[in-house]
C-alpha cells in the first residue's frame, strides 16, 4: 500500500475525544494556512458526539476559520429532518450550532420529507459529492465491522459505479439509510477511524488484520495518503502487540 496506516491508542473515551479534537483543529488550521478550504466528512455515534463537543470548545481559540470549512456526512438515517436519529441533528447540536459556519458549505444528506424516495435521495447526494476528494473522512466502526451504513453481507458493498447508495434494510434501526460507497470514502486524503469501547475491539482487530470486506466492511476503507485508527484502550484491547 502506498498510503500510511497509523494506530493511535489514547486512554479512555474522553481522552481519545480530546486528542481527536486537537488533531482535527491542527489539521484544518494547517490546510487553511495553505489557502485551502478544507473538506471534512462527519460521522455519528457516541465518540463522534464527544469529539464534536470537544472541537466546539476549541472554537474560540481562533485557529480555524470555521466559515471556510466544508462539511459532508458519510451516512445518514433517512428519517424526518428533526428526528433525533439524524446524524446531522447530532452534529448540529454538538458542533455546527456553536461555530460560525457558512451554511452553503454544509452539505447534509436528504431527510425523509415525503418529496424523495430513498433511491432518489441517494442519487441526489451522489451529485453533491461527485468526484470530491475529501481532506478528512471521519468514521466509526460497529461491533459487526460495519462502516458508515455499509453492513456485512449487504449488496451495497459491491457498488462501485456511484458515490452514494440506499440501504433500505439496515440491521440496526432505523432501517432506511443513505451511505457513501467505498468509492467515495476512499477518496479521502486522510481517513480517521474513531473507535471507543470494548464492544468494538474484535471488529477493530479484524479490520486491521485485513479481514474480508464482506464480513468486516471497515477493512475496505483507506485514505489515499493516510489512514489513522484512533482508539481508546478498550477498543484496542484485542489488537496483537505488533498492531498497537
Amino acid at each position: 500500500m502506498d498510503q500510511q496506516t497509523d494506530v493511535m491508542v489514547d486512554g479512555g473515551h474522553d481522552q481519545l475525544a480530546r486528542s481527536v479534537a486537537d488533531q482535527l483543529v491542527s489539521t484544518l488550521a494547517a490546510l487553511q494556512a495553505q489557502g485551502r478550504v478544507p473538506s471534512v466528512v462527519l460521522t455519528g455515534g457516541t465518540i463522534a458526539d464527544t469529539v464534536h463537543r470537544e472541537v466546539a470548545a476549541r472554537a474560540e481559540d481562533g485557529r480555524v476559520d470555521w466559515s471556510r470549512v466544508e462539511f459532508f456526512w458519510g451516512d445518514e438515517r433517512f428519517v424526518a429532518h428533526d428526528s433525533d436519529d439524524r446524524n446531522e441533528r447530532q452534529a448540529r447540536r454538538a458542533l455546527l450550532d456553536h461555530l460560525d459556519v457558512d451554511e452553503s458549505l454544509v452539505h447534509a444528506m436528504p431527510s425523509d420529507d415525503g418529496s424523495l424516495s430513498l433511491d432518489e435521495a441517494a442519487a441526489r447526494y451522489a451529485e453533491v459529492v461527485r468526484d470530491r476528494a475529501f481532506d478528512v473522512v471521519m468514521l466509526g466502526v460497529g461491533p459487526d465491522g460495519h462502516v458508515a451504513s455499509l453492513f456485512p453481507g449487504k449488496p451495497t458493498l459491491d457498488v462501485d459505479d456511484r458515490d452514494t447508495v440506499a440501504e433500505p434494510d439496515s440491521p440496526k434501526p432505523p432501517p432506511a439509510r443513505l451511505s457513501l460507497t467505498f468509492a467515495a470514502l476512499n477518496r479521502g486524503r486522510e481517513v480517521w477511524f474513531l473507535v471507543s469501547g470494548s464492544s468494538k475491539s474484535d471488529a477493530v482487530a479484524r479490520a486491521l488484520s485485513g479481514d474480508a470486506v464482506t464480513t468486516t466492511p471497515a477493512a475496505g476503507v483507506r485514505g489515499s495518503e493516510q489512514t489513522m485508527w484512533m482508539l481508546d484502550e478498550a477498543a484496542a484491547s484485542a489488537l496483537p502487540a505488533d498492531l498497537r
